[in-house]
């Protein structure tokens, strides 16, 4: 689903489609409130929970990766948790890339899988404790903080700096799936995500994310020795922003011939990449598509095209420092 435009207007001026729609953005923060207010089970190890507020990409999965790769520098054993969103297992189970595919488990679960063991589960409690027996000491939850499953030891709420939370209604007037104060009372850390000037941008716009510890992030392209300078290419990406990385391939110097949005997670049918490699030969460019995307090909399809990885970097972790020894003393105790 291609984002409304309202949702990125000006919280002050955010347009007459979202006051129209304000009553149902009433009803879906009521039902979402229901669903996060009740007394939720804990794991038997620590969950932290990466979540946001905003639907659509905010850099939630490379969030994960950066945070596990951390955590498993400071000595802690970890193991992703997720739903599986668009697969079709319903867990708990391991996912296994010699054996599954994005249709078993889903892109990301399939992508975090490279970097550590990975759980799909409908029931996050359940995913969480078959991930404990397997040794994890921290389970690291992609999504889940609106979930009424699992109650996390920890939330960090992954934003987009240059988006911040939109125009500040909830769904369908607004991106949100609850409101900001709301959303920023459950969460322990707010982990915002872009360039400096953007970072400075959310900073202005939304000081109540200040109140809580805050990590700035960045996510660029993995140098990998790839020239992509005036390589023309046909890009397509099925991600929540999938103009975000269209702008990277400009930024990196690659000529774009053609640039197709697909919906997240859309599955990408063989007829469909038939299509979109026939372009590429006709263009005489190169097909190239996002980690998370590349997941969801066939191994020979994946042969056809380039992938462009990209990783997020933390500036300073300093600030999570206290509430992950707060966490594990909590737990000991």
């Amino acid at each position: 689903m291609r984002a409304p435009r309202h949702w990125s207007r000006p919280p002050d001026s955010p347009g007459w489609q979202a006051r129209t729609l304000a009553p149902l953005g009433w009803l879906y923060a009521r039902e979402t409130a229901r669903r996060t207010g009740g007394a939720r089970p804990r794991a038997p190890v620590p969950v932290i929970c990466i979540g946001n507020l905003s639907a659509g990409g905010t850099g939630k999965t490379p969030a994960a990766i950066a945070l596990a790769q951390h955590l498993s520098d400071t000595g802690h054993r970890v193991q992703f948790l997720s739903r599986g969103h668009g697969g079709r297992l319903a867990g708990p189970a391991q996912v296994d890339p010699a054996r599954h595919t994005s249709a078993d488990v889903g892109d990301e679960p399939l992508l975090l899988s490279a970097f550590g063991p990975a759980w799909v589960a409908r029931d996050r409690l359940e995913g969480a404790r078959a991930a404990a027996r397997a040794g994890a000491e921290v389970v690291l939850m992609d999504d889940g903080f609106q979930s009424a499953t699992l109650a996390p030891d920890l939330s960090i709420l992954i934003v987009d700096a240059a988006t911040g939370f939109g125009n500040g209604r909830v769904i369908p007037a607004g991106p949100l799936r609850e409101p900001v104060a709301a959303g920023l009372a459950r969460a322990d850390a707010v982990l915002s995500v872009g360039a400096p000037e953007a970072q400075a941008g959310f900073d202005a716009a939304w000081p109540a994310a200040g109140a809580l510890p805050r990590l700035r992030g960045r996510i660029a392209p993995l140098q990998t020795g790839m020239d992509w300078s005036d390589l023309r290419v046909v890009a397509f990406a099925g991600i929540g922003r999938p103009e975000k990385f269209f702008a990277t391939l400009r930024d990196m110097g690659a000529r774009i011939a053609a640039a197709h949005a697909l919906g997240d997670h859309e599955p990408i049918a063989p007829a469909l990449f038939q299509r979109l490699l026939q372009e590429a030969r006709q263009a005489h460019a190169q097909l190239v598509t996002t980690e998370k995307d590349a997941v969801r090909l066939s191994p020979q399809e994946r042969r056809e095209v380039l992938v462009l990885p990209v990783r997020m970097t933390v500036a300073d972790w300093a600030p999570l420092a206290p509430l992950l020894t707060g966490m594990l003393a909590d737990r000991r105790g």
